[in-house]
């Protein structure tokens, strides 16, 4: 057997006849979401992965598809008549092996998608460094609310389905658009694959420092994706953003800039965040075009709902239909989550990890709470933020945090030491500039700390992408 699978490009393709599809890498959001959508179309799923936890085991879980633990040969008996090959699997997996030596068709994850459930449809892609699962939830709850019976694949449980997936009846099909890359097969951006018809462009950032260079090679991919767009689609373009502003003057197809700035035909005014409600007001080409209010605080949000009244409007939807959707939007799970309160101490859940989206989050959270204390706990888990590339940026993150608590993060196999992130020269950094902070080993010392100083009235906000081994229920049980 080789060391590396060697798939045969030939077998890359949708089979005539499909019946059961194995779904390696299956508790990825979007694979999860994928799979449960295929069941739901009268597939019979099933999946691997080694990296099990909530929400999406409790998601596949419900859905009643059967997750094998850990990767092997056997995982391929019965023998599939298609395997979808997530981008956590690499050549070296013993299941990838397998499945080149039994020579059965296999796609990617945005392949299947496109295969699947986007040829017919007009896929509405969200993409951009920041904001891609909140502005994706948006378009897909108000599309909703406004009858339109969209489907949608988001990397988020959206609160208004419960859900991070559903095929839909209607024309339109709302897809988080990544940028990272497809699969070990096929190393280019997912959002290549999405057929867009119309998108949003909310940023561009260098990020994903395993697999883009520099933030020219970002540019390059984004550019590609901006040009799939045809003549007769739309491009929602943040044009605050300098880097989407160059970037859409390669679309072929009509360009609506939004934004903050004179140049911007959809411009966000007068914001007022008020807890966790934020209103404001939208100027069309300079005039108003109504008042509207977002059940999240934040700037960075308030931008993401004008992204979506801007596409919304050129789809055809009155402003009021538009503004019951937003007014009703009931979230994305761990985005500003609350994920409860004890002894008056309440627990936020975000993503947050690129210093930009710390910075943004941090910021919303202190209007929201203007006179409670904030204590941030941030956990360094990406690939990028485990490297040293960012570290400078997040010493300047936390500004609006009261007292942020930082854990030591899991060492990088492949990265040198001194290239690698540093959380107790970040902890270093912050208090050289005046800010309480404090460095912990592991989990357990976090939450010590927080068991003996949290007091009632506090914020606790835990900023990490993964489970941060279940931190947050564990915090609330200690504080009860």
């Amino acid at each position: 057997m080789s060391d590396a699978a060697r798939l045969d490009p030939a077998l890359n393709r949708l089979p005539a006849e499909v019946e059961h599809i194995h779904v390696m890498g299956i508790c990825g959001t979007g694979m999860a979401a994928l799979a449960a959508m295929l069941q739901e179309q009268g597939f019979r799923v099933t999946g691997s992965d080694s990296n099990v936890y909530p929400p999406m085991s409790d998601f596949l879980a419900e859905a009643g598809i059967r997750v094998m633990d850990g990767y092997g040969a056997a995982n391929l008996e019965p023998r599939p008549d298609l395997v979808i090959v997530g981008n956590v699997i690499r050549a070296v997996n013993p299941e990838a092996l397998r499945l080149a030596e039994l020579e059965i068709p296999y796609l990617s994850m945005p392949q299947a998608l496109a295969s699947f459930f986007l040829h017919r449809r007009r896929p509405l892609v969200v993409a951009g460094t920041h904001g891609k699962t909140t502005t994706s939830s948006l378009l897909a709850t108000v599309l909703h609310r406004a009858g339109a019976a969209p489907g949608f694949m988001i990397g988020g449980i959206v609160e208004a389905f419960g859900r991070n997936s559903l095929v839909g009846s209607g024309p339109w099909f709302v897809v988080e658009g990544d940028e990272y890359d497809t699969a070990f097969f096929n190393k280019v951006s997912k959002f290549l694959h999405y057929q867009p018809h119309c998108a949003i462009l909310t940023s561009i950032e260098f990020d994903h420092a395993d697999i883009f260079t520099d933030l020219d090679m970002i540019r390059d991919s984004f550019a590609r994706f901006v040009r799939l767009i045809p003549e007769d689609g739309a491009l929602v373009a943040c044009l605050d953003d300098p880097v989407v502003a160059d970037i859409s003057g390669q679309a072929a197809c009509p360009v609506i800039s939004y934004g903050t700035g004179d140049q911007c035909r959809w411009q966000l005014r007068d914001l007022e965040v008020r807890g966790l409600n934020s209103r404001f007001t939208v100027h069309r080409a300079g005039h108003l075009f109504g008042r509207f209010t977002l059940p999240m605080p934040g700037l960075h949000n308030g931008l993401n709902a004008l992204a979506v009244i801007a596409l919304m409007d050129h789809l055809g939807f009155a402003a009021d239909t538009i503004g019951v959707g937003l007014a009703s939007f009931e979230g994305v799970r761990r985005r500003q989550q609350v994920r409860g309160v004890a002894a008056g101490v309440t627990v936020i859940d975000d993503f947050a990890h690129h210093p930009t989206a710390v910075r943004e989050t941090v910021r919303a959270l202190r209007l929201a709470w203007p006179g409670r204390r904030l204590i941030v706990v941030f956990e360094p888990r990406t690939n990028s933020s485990r490297r040293a590339i960012f570290q400078d940026q997040y010493a300047h993150a936390f500004a609006d945090a009261d007292l942020v608590l930082v854990r030591e993060h899991v060492p990088l196999d492949n990265v040198p030491a001194d290239e690698q992130f540093s959380s107790s020269r970040l902890v270093h950094d912050l208090q050289a500039q005046g800010q309480q902070a404090h460095y912990f080993p592991d989990t357990d010392a976090i939450l010590d700390h927080l068991g003996l100083h949290c007091r009632q009235g506090d914020v606790v906000a835990i900023l990490s992408n993964g489970g941060f081994d279940n931190i947050h229920q564990r915090l609330l049980s200690r504080l009860q």
